[in-house]
């Protein structure tokens, strides 16, 4: 949130672009039952997704106000209808700091719906967080009717005292044990780096009693990173749970994958370690993803409810152009398969698919990864966003078109990340995509068009395949 929010604020003026004529339609099969729905207003982006296991016609969205925009607020759309239709929540404009993002949404076993969000005051210098910066939290709220209301007054998982270099909180992932036989079922996870003078380190809370209080943060990356937001720090934590209570976790130090896990509902952790080497995570501004203002190749990491075979998901540019990869273990995370890519394009075809997003059904154990896009645009412009879907463990996987109408971004970011959920058959995607905003007056009276990112949610339903 911190560097990539400030970063963002010098290109608030720039123009998102639709898709001009004359782009060559994808080539691929449309989603099954595939439907596609605004849940934003305008100016927002990095959006998240949750499904009620206990319910699944309960979904919510949640997204953070466009960085640079005068608001940077979190809002939440729900849906009670398996995500057909969406309405805003009530209930969050009491966030209690100056700005709020990096949003995350996940459902416990008793249908309790949390959402975390970092929360600040001051920002650090630019790319260094640790350096400057003021009060700011990991900060977690509740919502007993699946999303529609909000408790106002959220926990504070981690609130440092202000001083002259407060260590600044980042990129919080929240998740949760629903396991039906887990014997840690209730319990409520969330992972984070910590942004300090001289260093970056991974950072790990737990709840035991529905997200009411917060164990003291834990540090569970053995090998510290750099202090500056870019290659060379820890980013990117994910985190899933196995079917017996196991936390697996993830996240990018340097160019390696990092992995650890606890056995124990998260009271320890096991010395965290790297399994996989990739190319560096931060794939940059343009003109690396150019006309999109920069992506990330941060990983997501799944276990399949049958077997405990764990999956590992990212995106780079070793190949060149940018691929999303998987890797899987089938002895839990001690060794791992080579890298195999998710996206079906031909290698070295000089289109990028890029800011992947990985979930693991827990009930049938399929695979499913979204991204944006480019193979139908030789220029490597126009954007797309596919649903790639794997039912053999990841050794094949099938791309399906989610969206059929590409656009420009002109440079402009639409965030760090987009999102994905899957239960029962159904997957539930969101995302940044673009439309025209009002136009507002110029030098000399003009009224150029402008364009900003909205928030999508995509629903397919693979039931009989």
């Amino acid at each position: 949130m911190t560097n990539r929010l400030a970063r963002s604020a010098s290109i608030t003026g720039a123009l998102l672009a639709l898709a001009a004529p004359g782009v060559a339609d994808s080539q691929l099969t449309s989603a099954p039952r595939a439907h596609v729905v605004t849940v934003s207003p305008p100016a927002n982006e990095e959006p998240t997704i949750a499904v009620n296991p206990s319910d699944p016609s309960q979904v919510v969205a949640a997204f953070q106000g466009m960085m640079g925009t005068a608001e940077r607020a979190i809002g939440v759309a729900y849906s009670r209808d398996s995500g057909r239709t969406f309405a805003l929540a009530t209930g969050l404009a009491r966030t209690g700091f100056r700005v709020a993002g990096d949003v995350t949404l996940a459902f416990d076993n008793h249908g309790i719906v949390y959402l975390s969000y970092i929360g600040a005051d001051k920002f650090g210098s630019d790319y260094y967080a640790g350096h400057g910066s003021g009060h700011n939290a990991v900060v977690v709220r509740r919502s007993l009717d699946g999303g529609k209301s909000w408790e106002p007054d959220g926990s504070r998982v981690r609130e440092p005292p202000v001083s002259a270099n407060t260590p600044f909180q980042d990129m919080e992932r929240l998740f949760a044990d629903a396991g039906p036989r887990s014997p840690y079922a209730g319990n409520v996870y969330i992972g984070w780096i910590e942004w300090q003078l001289t260093q970056s380190v991974m950072l790990f809370s737990r709840s035991t009693d529905s997200g009411r209080t917060w164990s003291p943060a834990m540090r569970i990356s053995t090998h510290a990173g750099l202090p500056r937001d870019g290659n060379g720090d820890v980013v990117g934590f994910n985190g899933t749970v196995g079917g017996d209570g196991t936390l697996y976790t993830v996240w990018h130090d340097g160019t390696h994958i990092a992995f650890t896990t606890s056995r124990d509902g998260g009271k320890t952790f096991a010395p965290s370690r790297w399994i996989i080497e990739t190319g560096p995570p931060y794939i940059g501004p343009p003109p690396d993803v150019g006309p999109v203002f920069g992506a990330m190749g941060f990983p997501q990491v799944g276990v399949d409810p049958r077997d405990s075979t764990l999956y590992v998901c990212w995106s780079d540019y070793t190949n060149g152009d940018i691929d999303v990869f998987l890797a899987r273990s089938v002895d839990g995370g001690r060794t791992w398969s080579r890298k195999m890519r998710v996206n079906t394009n031909p290698i070295h075809d000089g289109t990028d698919q890029f800011l992947q997003w990985m979930k693991v059904d827990p009930v049938t154990g399929a695979i499913y990864v979204q991204f944006y896009d480019r193979r139908a645009d030789t220029t490597d412009r126009k954007t797309m966003v596919t649903l790639a879907r794997s039912t053999d463990h990841g050794r094949t996987f099938v791309n399906y078109a989610w969206t059929d109408k590409p656009f420009d971004g002109h440079d402009v970011r639409l965030g760090d990340y987009m999102w994905l959920t899957a239960y029962g058959n159904r997957v539930y995607g969101v995302w940044a995509e673009v439309v025209a905003a009002d136009s507002t007056p110029g030098a000399g009276g003009a009224s150029p068009t402008r364009f900003v990112p909205v928030i999508r949610v995509g629903t397919a339903d693979f039931a009989g395949r």
